[in-house]
């Protein structure tokens, strides 16, 4: 929850439909898109007359959007020498060399421009394990590149364009739609195919460079058991969270079966460097989760230090922070909360506030003026389909805050819930502020006598320590730990 992009949330118009889509937006916003396609920069940025310019913008845009770089020298150092190995070892040699910017976001993602910039989130670098895994995806970036993926999927949409205008043309309106449907359908199997062939190029240049071509492979099925962790967690459903004919990437079995492949073309599994001792050197005490500045979750209890306000959310629910609110789900029960934020608008009172339209099926007599621990606020109950809404908006300076909770049915009980929740809404002082400190990776050396179990116990997660541990560390459900290996925790 960062405070420049919840400025720019609407003012009025949000409604509760949308807004209790809360399972989808929360993952969504979490997952990202691994190996997305090279971000374009908008018609007036793509106009700019110098290159170095407008590669100059896209950077600092990109950096902006993903929660600034993060700096961490020993992880940027490890991951240059890497890149000089690709590219050496590329279809390109002669080509510019990339640089990586480390992006300090917990959102797994990477992608590379053009100009030779290379971007990796820090989730990104958690997750993987080992060098082979972090070459596969910077390989798979920069092959997206070397293919000129961006520029022959934006042609291919183009083109898709102009037939479908046409048939709408020449034809008529239902058929223009049934156009448009098919040439959608092209496009995305246009760009998965993409997909496929960075994943094919990108462990042929690892291997090339001296790295186990089965790295590729290893990090996309920990990046499938990542998505099924969190869908796991927050109740969603396979076909409703996974890849669907629309999507502009294959399915991760496909690709993990298709990288396999590859690599089993090069060789038997154990040959190429992993490099995983220096690899975990290169990445211990990065840090890990939320940066605590833009508001981090503990347990139930969310805390923002910069904007200065906690919560603690009702008894068995999980808490989710995002860069524009935070949303949380009672997997049980049936139940979902959003907290956002939105500049205090120009309304005489809080109550004309919420009755001004925001808010759809609000139940105009419920609406109740209260104080919370010092701050002014209104609470109501709403109403809209299936769901019922219990709604709190609270001034703290020039800030509204919105905490909108929902559940298929409002008993007493839930509602008391709800309000316990509500009225835990407290600005915190000066010194809670400065306490907010980041979680980090830690590499130990497991024990003799260590287990799985006993490594996960000193984890610091806010939920499932032995299932993070396994999948931080690529260990499968019934694989034990060895004696002196290095391993990854999350610590305070």
């Amino acid at each position: 929850m960062s405070l420049p992009r919840l400025e720019r949330l609407p003012r009025a118009g949000l409604t509760l439909a949308c807004v209790f889509a809360l399972a989808n937006c929360a993952e969504l916003e979490r997952q990202g898109r691994l190996f997305s396609p090279t971000p374009t920069p908008s018609p007036e940025k793509a106009a700019a007359p110098k290159t170095d310019n407008r590669a100059s913008v896209q950077h600092k845009e990109l950096v902006a959007q993903f929660g600034g770089e993060y700096q961490a020298p020993t992880a940027e150092r490890y991951l240059d020498a890497i890149l000089a190995k690709l590219a050496q070892a590329s279809d390109t040699p002669g080509q510019a060399a990339y640089k990586v910017t480390i992006l300090n976001t917990p959102v797994v993602n990477a992608f590379a421009l053009p100009s030779g910039n290379l971007y990796v989130t820090r989730g990104l670098l958690a997750l993987a394990s080992d060098a082979s895994e972090a070459a596969a995806v910077m390989a798979h970036e920069i092959a997206h590149v070397t293919l000129r993926h961006s520029a022959l999927r934006a042609e291919k949409e183009r083109e898709a364009a102009v037939i479908s205008q046409a048939a709408t043309v020449i034809q008529n309106r239902q058929k223009g739609e049934e156009e448009r449907s098919k040439q959608r359908l092209s496009v995305a199997s246009f760009s998965r195919q993409q997909e496929l062939d960075a994943d094919e190029a990108g462990v042929k240049v690892i291997a090339r460079a001296g790295y186990d071509p089965y790295g590729a492979a290893r990090f996309l099925t920990a990046l499938g058991r990542s998505s099924e962790l969190r869908q796991s967690l927050y109740g969603k459903r396979k076909d409703s969270m996974g890849f669907d004919i629309m999507s502009t990437h294959p399915s991760t079995p496909e690709r993990v079966a298709r990288a396999v492949a590859v690599a089993r073309q090069i060789g038997a599994p154990g040959i190429g460097q992993r490099d995983r001792n220096g690899y975990l050197a290169a990445i211990n005490g990065l840090a890990f989760g939320d940066d605590p500045m833009e508001g981090y979750v503990r347990d139930r209890k969310f805390t923002h230090p910069r904007m200065r306000f906690t919560f603690v959310a009702p008894e068995g629910f999980l808490l989710e922070n995002s860069s524009e609110a935070v949303f949380g789900v009672r997997q049980a029960d049936n139940e979902a909360l959003r907290l956002d934020t939105v500049r205090s608008p120009n309304f005489e009172s809080l109550e004309a506030y919420l009755s001004s339209g925001w808010v759809d099926g609000l139940l105009a007599s419920t609406v109740r003026k209260l104080e919370i621990n010092g701050l002014p606020a209104v609470t109501a109950v709403a109403r809209a389909g299936e769901w019922n809404f219990r709604i709190a908006v609270i001034q703290s300076g020039e800030y509204l805050y919105r905490l909108i909770f929902a559940a298929r049915s409002l008993t007493e009980e839930a509602e008391k819930r709800f309000d316990d929740s509500i009225l835990s809404f407290r600005r915190i002082t000066p010194e809670e502020a400065r306490e907010a400190h980041t979680l980090k990776i830690t590499v130990v050396s497991a024990g003799l006598g260590d287990t799985a179990e006993s490594l996960a116990a000193q984890m610091t997660t806010p939920n499932r320590p032995l299932e993070y541990f396994r999948l931080l560390n690529g260990l499968d459900q019934n694989e034990s730990v060895s004696p002196a290996e290095r391993y990854k925790i999350v610590t305070e």
